[in-house]
């Protein structure tokens, strides 16, 4: 019942669209930041989290996947990571502020804050994590004010379009 609340109501579209508002300036503030500084090199943040992975109580490393990737594939391509990191936090907080893409956006949002819990960092990311799932949650509800309410019903034209062209073509 609540869940259906949350996706359908217009009460509730208003709350998630404070919470996604919320989340996308902190994303969008942050990007831009290591975009315009040209300083921005998750290099030592990485090589920190390689020497120093997440351990368990008994002293043994907890995510030592997430290790292994950092060390194995981010580390070496670190020129790849240093310009991923700051723009896809800055198209994250485009997305949500105008209500692109809300859920895509979302689900890029948690990615990026469960990379830097599994590293070790704590920081505002637990937060960030929650509001990343309400908004999801909300579907199409988090997007009702905002360009989703435009833009998903032209991609589903569109998709809808292709999909007869290619039952038309066979």
């Amino acid at each position: 019942m609540l869940n259906k609340w949350w996706k359908n109501n217009s009460i509730a579209a208003t709350i998630i669209t404070l919470v996604r508002v919320y989340l996308g300036y902190s994303f969008l503030t942050a990007g831009w930041g290591k975009i315009t500084s040209g300083q921005f090199d998750a290099s030592g943040f990485i090589g920190n989290a390689i020497k120093n992975p997440v351990v368990g109580t008994d002293g043994a490393p907890v995510f030592n996947v997430y290790t292994k990737f950092l060390e194995n594939v981010a580390l070496p391509n670190i020129e790849l990571f240093n310009v991923l990191v700051p723009w896809g936090e800055f198209l994250v907080g485009v997305g949500l502020m105008l209500g692109c893409l809300t859920t895509a956006a979302a689900f890029f949002a948690m990615v990026m804050n469960f990379s830097f819990l599994l590293a070790g960092a704590i920081s505002h990311n637990p937060t960030d994590i929650i509001m990343s799932v309400l908004i999801i949650a909300a579907g199409m509800n988090a997007g009702k004010v905002g360009l989703d309410r435009y833009v998903i019903p032209f991609i589903k034209k569109y998709k809808q379009n292709r999909k007869e062209k290619l039952e038309v073509s066979h």
